[in-house]
């Protein structure tokens, strides 16, 4: 297909298969092509041109998952050969267009899991020549790239199902676990893992069909640990000796920091552990020094990991399963292959879940019929970097203080999309209007653009409403997520 500059359809691939398609950019000319095939597994960081705002940057291949694809495919066609009888029922039932009717799963979720499963039952002929690398630590990670909006708790909800059936149909197989701990990155993810506790009403092993009619007993015999990482943490000696504390016992063994950290779960071994938002768990090096804007991400990293070898050491981790959108550790450098995880087993990204009509597609933040576009365009991309935005909104201001003129004409802009995306949601009979979400760099812009909004210099009525207007401190929202205790579950106390 000949070279376009603008993409007249987003979506060219169904979400139940394969993509047989992907939009390839040609940074020479700046067209798009349409291909055949599928788009390879890979990311992209910025060029040392990324100051045009439609430079695409550099796309850098993920060498182990487009090594790993082609050979889950072959294995998949083949009948999954291999595999124990519990999972050749599972994956034969997840499959089944008989059974799924309207809860079909989505190909990148069927991948997903099948990528694990290959892993651990395919054949070893099969795998010769695959190396997985270590993160530096003593248990084994693997992690599973999946954008946002493309339904990674299902495949976790595939991936405990897998384990415990499997482990309760034959207790001798040591590949397979029944104790399941899940680490989140706060409190608000944690509730959403909810409906990875079989006892849910809204469990997602039935309300998805995930398990096989009359397996679920089976399945509630295993035990899951829904917590935070924040529960993680410890206290070491050096942080006892600053305490003005006349508990002088020293610091927790691991054998107690478990029972403490584990609770109902602790005499439990061989555990795996699921980690969500996986791009928060890090193991820091040594070698290298983070900047100051990563100290805090730097704090939790180390309090994330360094609780699930303490794990480890006094129970024993058979498999660490990370899932994130964004598998990227800080390295207080340019974003560089260095930072990737180097543990990515399976890749969809945001461009494949865009393509396959998965999540939401994205707009500039401008209308193509304003007079200012081309002048305005490139400014807008950058706006943080902006020579008459940048040094304003990084500095403490009262919220009555004006905002740019760039960032009022930005929202004005954005403002007309929202009006006719409004108009066109009454006309469809959607009673809700859209929503706009900002992002502010810090608190006291936030407030800014509140204020900007309360009293119309947006010169957008219907969007300066008070009533409609919501403003989130993360800071406050970071405590919050901290304080909530553990879930646990455990209908069989049978161990």
């Amino acid at each position: 297909m000949a070279g376009q500059k603008i993409i007249d359809k987003l979506i060219i691939n169904s979400p139940y298969e394969e993509p047989k398609f992907y939009w390839h950019y040609d940074r020479e000319t700046r067209t798009f092509e349409k291909r055949k095939g599928r788009r390879p597994a890979g990311y992209v960081v910025a060029s040392e041109s990324s100051k045009s705002f439609d430079d695409p940057g550099v796309f850098v291949p993920i060498k182990l998952v487009n090594d790993i694809r082609p050979r889950v495919k072959t294995w998949r066609e083949a009948g999954y050969p291999g595999v124990t009888g519990m999972t050749k029922r599972l994956l034969s039932y997840w499959r089944d267009p008989g059974e799924r009717a309207d809860r079909r799963f989505f190909f990148c979720q069927l991948e997903a899991i099948e990528t694990l499963i290959w892993l651990l039952e395919a054949p070893d002929a099969e795998k010769v020549g695959i190396h997985i690398p270590s993160d530096g630590g003593e248990f084994k990670r693997i992690c599973s790239k999946m954008a946002t909006g493309s339904g990674k708790t299902i495949v976790m909800a595939m991936l405990i199902a897998w384990h415990v059936l499997n482990k309760v149909v034959n207790p001798r197989d040591t590949r397979f676990s029944k104790n399941v701990l899940i680490v989140a990155p706060g409190l608000t993810v944690k509730s959403r893992l909810s409906v990875l506790n079989p006892s849910d009403i809204n469990n997602y092993y039935e309300v998805f069909n995930i398990v096989p009619p009359g397996l679920m007993d089976s399945l509630r015999q295993g035990k899951i640990l829904i917590t935070n990482w924040h529960t993680l943490a410890w206290e070491d000696d050096e942080k006892l000796k600053k305490k003005k504390s006349v508990d002088k016992r020293g610091a927790k063994s691991d054998e107690a920091y478990v029972r403490e950290v584990l609770g109902d779960m602790a005499s439990t071994q061989n555990i795996i552990v699921i980690n969500d938002e996986a791009h928060h768990a890090w193991r820091v090096n040594p070698e290298l020094k983070v900047k100051r804007e990563f100290k805090e991400q730097e704090a939790q990293a180390t309090v994330w990991v360094g609780g699930l070898d303490r794990i480890h050491r006094a129970r024993g981790v058979l498999c660490c399963y990370d899932f994130s959108a964004t598998p990227f550790a800080p390295s207080g450098k340019k974003a560089q292959e260095e930072a990737l995880f180097g543990w990515i087993v399976s890749d969809f990204g945001l461009n494949d879940a865009i393509e396959s009509g998965l999540i939401k597609t994205p707009r500039v933040v401008i209308r193509d019929d304003s007079a200012r576009t081309s002048e305005l365009k490139s400014r807008l991309y950058h706006i943080y970097m902006d020579p008459d935005v940048k040094d304003d909104i990084n500095r403490k201001a009262q919220e009555s203080e004006p905002l740019p003129d760039l960032i009022i004409n930005a929202y004005y802009l954005l403002g007309k999309d929202w009006l006719e995306t409004k108009k066109a949601w009454e006309e469809a009979g959607q009673k809700v209007p859209p929503v706009m979400i900002t992002v502010a760099n810090r608190t006291e812009t936030s407030a800014r653009i509140k204020y900007a909004f309360i009293h119309n210099e947006i010169m957008i009525p219907e969007l300066c409403v008070p009533e409609g207007i919501l403003q989130i401190d993360s800071k406050v929202l970071d405590e919050a997520e901290s304080s909530e205790e553990e879930v646990f579950v455990d209908i069989n106390q049978d161990d």
